[in-house]
């Protein structure tokens, strides 16, 4: 009993020893990592003073066929433009277009690119004593036209080839208003809504549809790679693109969609470029 007791008060002497002690000792508070300062403004946003490269420009790749802008037989891209349009404005396929233009998608053209309208023309070696070869024909865009270098002669009738067509009237009414390649690009043939219009030549039908402002409903025939009808302001079209047709087939009825009154609006198309009616054309 008095080894217990013994025992007891040793553990509350040492216990008493440790409170004294603790008490004794001075709390250290707890402080912060020190914060380097390295001199930076209250606006570096905790960036450090070395020096940040600038970052490297790279610069615009050039559009395909930019080098051929201005060219005759191109047409550079504008905004709002189509394959398909560009190949309405230039009389051909844009099949060909996206041919000729290395296109691996039609449907993605972009502004400032530049699309060949025309077909590459061949070259041909000549000798020395040969005659110098004669220039390329200038093809059309939807660009202002280049003036042609001389007038071409009256084609002779029925002899076959790209140069030498039998056009015929497209429509049978009177004419009201004849060409001016200022202001008229072709014939306006009066009639009544329903009347016949006939294709003047052989062809193919390249388009049809209403997608060029100014010419209401419009049927556009390919001759051959030289010639070009386009019929406009039909009230009702009868063929489809990529048909063939025959000469004085019906191929639209007499309308006036997009226009003032009831008219056939008929061009003949030479590589491209308006020409007068009058000189293909039988007298009437």
């Amino acid at each position: 009993m008095v080894a217990s007791r013994g025992r007891i008060w040793w553990m509350t002497g040492a216990l008493t020893a440790l409170s004294v002690l603790s008490g004794c000792a001075p709390q250290t508070p707890l402080r912060a990592p020190p914060v380097e300062d390295r001199g930076l403004g209250a606006g570096s946003f905790g960036m450090t003073g070395a020096s940040v490269p600038p970052a490297t420009v790279t610069p615009p790749k050039p559009l395909p066929g930019a080098e051929n802008a201005g060219k005759p037989g191109y047409y550079t891209v504008k905004p709002g433009d189509t394959v398909r349009k560009v190949a309405q404005s230039t009389g051909q396929t844009w099949q060909d277009i996206a041919r000729w233009s290395e296109l691996t998608n039609a449907d993605l053209i972009e502004v400032g690119q530049v699309l060949r309208v025309a077909p590459p023309v061949a070259v041909v070696a000549s000798s020395p004593s040969s005659a110098p070869p004669a220039a390329p024909a200038v093809t059309g865009t939807p660009l202002p036209p280049v003036a042609q270098p001389a007038t071409p002669a009256r084609p002779s009738q029925g002899a076959g080839g790209d140069e030498e067509l039998a056009f015929i009237w497209p429509a049978p009414g009177p004419l009201l208003a004849t060409f001016d390649e200022a202001k008229n690009k072709g014939y306006d043939i009066g009639g009544k809504a329903g009347d016949a219009v006939v294709a003047a030549a052989d062809g193919r039908v390249v388009y049809a549809g209403a997608g060029l402002r100014g010419y209401g409903n419009l049927i556009i025939l390919k001759h051959n790679n030289t010639y070009l009808t386009a019929y406009a302001h039909n009230q009702t079209l009868l063929v489809k693109e990529d048909q063939n047709v025959h000469k004085g087939q019906k191929i639209a009825e007499m309308g006036s969609s997009d226009s003032d009154r009831v008219k056939l609006h008929f061009e003949i198309r030479r590589q491209g470029k308006p020409v007068d009616p009058s000189r293909y054309l039988a007298s009437r």
